[in-house]
């Protein structure tokens, strides 16, 4: 039996062909990427190093919506006219994980039929898992493999909308919200909180006989737009109609990305907002870090049991057995 490591699963070779746009070693890379073993993870680590030069090129857009609302639609058509605008364009669709097998259950690929076809498309499913804020753990990493591998657009499409689908705008540079026409109920139905983080509103569906409904729909919430104080003094966030299903407005909604880039830009908010990203995602990776090595710990993975059920029946409080544990994992005291 050889036991020989394969050349084509080297990070140094890995990372040769992703940076030449190898759409199969991107994919092979995001698998290592996404992996939980501890030898991947290394290899993960050494991979990125070699592609973080080629990195920071790209536009990121972030798309949530709640369910129903026809985000992977609405993809499939921009992502057609920004490939005839001449761009690569990858999305990383987090979809819902099956609790049974712990994969994607969507699969978005199927969902975007036509655009998985297109040379100069990347679309790569990842299941949420128990990540909270509608995407993966490693997506801000898959994220940096795609902008290597030569995609200049990276979409990153969200399980829904809610509390904990906010994540996504702290890894992306523009945050576009997908509204469903439906005037004033569809209004009180969406959190103030992820409308105030929201570049671009976008109402969807505006064809056949919801286009009369999108109109209202996209003037309520122009009107709602002017109660709030824009995020940043170089963008006033913009309400657009458009039909993922016919494909109607895409031009317009591409103007829009690009001006808001180029506004951006030109006052440095991108650089800005990304290396505040940078942060929290370092702050994000100690925690979910300290996090696991916390749980496996043996004197942690001994005591844990005892010390639940003792907060269970109400004999220890939450904080002072997260103290306890902290104490043993720390060495600050001598397990009895």
């Amino acid at each position: 039996m050889n036991d020989r490591p394969n050349p084509a699963t080297q990070p140094s070779d890995l990372a040769a062909r992703v940076l030449a746009g190898d759409r199969r070693a991107l994919a092979r890379a995001i698998t290592m990427i996404e992996s939980t073993r501890a030898d991947h993870r290394r290899e993960a680590e050494d991979l990125l190093s070699r592609l973080l030069p080629a990195t920071g090129r790209s536009i990121r857009l972030g798309i949530s919506g709640a369910p129903g609302v026809g985000k992977s639609t609405f993809i499939e058509s921009f992502g057609q006219h920004v490939i005839e605008q001449g761009h690569r364009i990858a999305v990383l669709a987090v979809d819902p994980s099956s609790r049974v097998s712990g994969g994607s259950i969507l699969g978005d690929k199927t969902r975007m039929a036509e655009l998985a076809r297109q040379e100069q498309a990347f679309i790569r499913p990842s299941p949420a898992g128990d990540s909270l804020g509608g995407v993966a753990r490693r997506t801000r990493e898959t994220l940096l493999a795609c902008e290597a591998a030569g995609f200049d657009v990276v979409v990153v499409e969200t399980v829904g909308v809610g509390q904990s689908e906010t994540a996504v705008a702290d890894m992306v540079d523009m945050f576009i919200l997908l509204l469903m026409p439906g005037g004033g109920d569809d209004l009180q139905g969406i959190k103030r909180g992820i409308v105030e983080l929201a570049d671009l509103l976008l109402v969807n569906k505006a064809d056949g006989d919801l286009a009369a409904a999108a109109g209202r729909t996209a003037a309520e919430y122009r009107n709602a737009l002017r109660l709030l104080r824009p995020a940043s003094a170089a963008w006033t966030p913009q309400v657009l109609q458009c039909s993922g299903l016919t494909g109607a407005d895409m031009p317009e909604v591409w103007q829009a990305v690009e001006h808001y880039r180029a506004a951006l830009s030109e006052h440095g908010e991108i650089a800005r907002r990304r290396a505040t990203q940078a942060r929290s995602w370092l702050r994000a990776e100690l925690s979910d870090s300290l996090l696991a090595a916390l749980k496996a710990h043996p004197e942690i993975a001994r005591r844990l049991p005892a010390l639940e059920a003792e907060v269970a029946q109400g004999r220890v409080t939450p904080t002072t057995a997260a103290r306890t544990l902290l104490s043993a994992f720390l060495g600050e005291e001598k397990a009895p």
